[in-house]
């Protein structure tokens, strides 16, 4: 089998010591492109409850769930902390 020239071994360029060239530090150029408008652009209220239309309809029952899960856990948690007498909500005097 013969070697072809491309199989020989060659000494790399990376070994050649070379002194770099100094490198000019410069400022990044300054972009003017317009700003891409976001999704959650609207500033106030009235304008992000506009964009309830575009929720998908396939998220309405999870929403409704979701809400509904938040009042039956706060109802939990009020009728708990108004009933229950052996609820500790505060220091009792004297005792440490």
């Amino acid at each position: 089998m013969r070697t072809t020239q491309l199989l020989r071994m060659h000494p790399t360029a990376m070994l050649r010591m070379q002194q770099t060239q100094a490198l000019a530090i410069r400022r990044s150029p300054i972009l003017r492109l317009a700003v891409p408008k976001e999704e959650q652009s609207g500033h106030t209220i009235t304008q992000r409850l506009r964009r309830i239309k575009d929720v998908p309809v396939e998220l309405v029952p999870l929403g409704v769930v979701i809400g509904a899960a938040l009042v039956a856990a706060c109802y939990a948690m009020w009728n708990k902390l108004t009933t229950d007498k052996t609820l500790r909500l505060s220091r009792q005097a004297g005792k440490h």
